[in-house]
């Protein structure tokens, strides 16, 4: 064993990445985001930060949306990830929040657009779940679909900043996909 593998570790682990399966032989220090960029090509999820503040590189594993530049890629052995590139599927055309960020020009310089996009998804998750979230009525039976009127979409997607301001556009997509 070199110095080197003595002060960075790395296992082999597999991931379903949009539906393929990769082994990799990953240091344990390296993020998720830095993973899908550098090794994979996949060039969708930005970062922004790099401090799981602004949401641009947001991705969905096993269906939840996660800031990918604080995951370690190693703690995400054996799971879906779902990036920008792989909503909608091989070939099947934009998944529909895609299709409606484009209709409603939901984006200006289109850097966050990858995350919000992945944020939206995971969001309609779990509001179909019954998650709720700081301004869901607590009247609403837990465990029951949550609807989602502009002030739900607008506190579920808060993790997810736009520098150029088109959050009305943002809100406006997500309606248009849950009517």
């Amino acid at each position: 064993m070199t110095r080197e593998n003595q002060l960075s570790p790395a296992s082999e682990i597999t991931l379903r990445v949009n539906g393929k399966p990769h082994t990799l032989h990953v240091d344990h220090r390296r993020v998720l985001l830095d993973l899908l960029r550098e090794d994979l090509g996949l060039t969708g999820a930005k970062k922004g930060c790099d401090h799981g503040q602004c949401g641009a590189c947001t991705v969905l594993a096993d269906g939840r949306r996660l800031n990918s530049c604080l995951l370690l890629a190693v703690a995400l052995d054996g799971s879906e990830i779902t990036t920008i590139e792989g909503l909608g599927g091989d070939g099947e055309g934009p998944h529909p929040l895609q299709r409606a960020f484009l209709d409603r020009d939901a984006f200006q310089c289109g850097y966050c657009t990858p995350g919000q996009i992945c944020s939206a998804v995971g969001m309609l998750a779990e509001a179909a779940a019954g998650h709720p979230s700081h301004v869901t009525d607590p009247a609403v039976p837990s465990g029951r679909p949550v609807a989602l009127d502009r002030p739900e979409i607008r506190e579920r997607l808060s993790g997810n900043l736009c520098r150029c301001g088109a959050y009305p556009r943002i809100v406006e997509a997500v309606e248009d996909v849950i009517r």
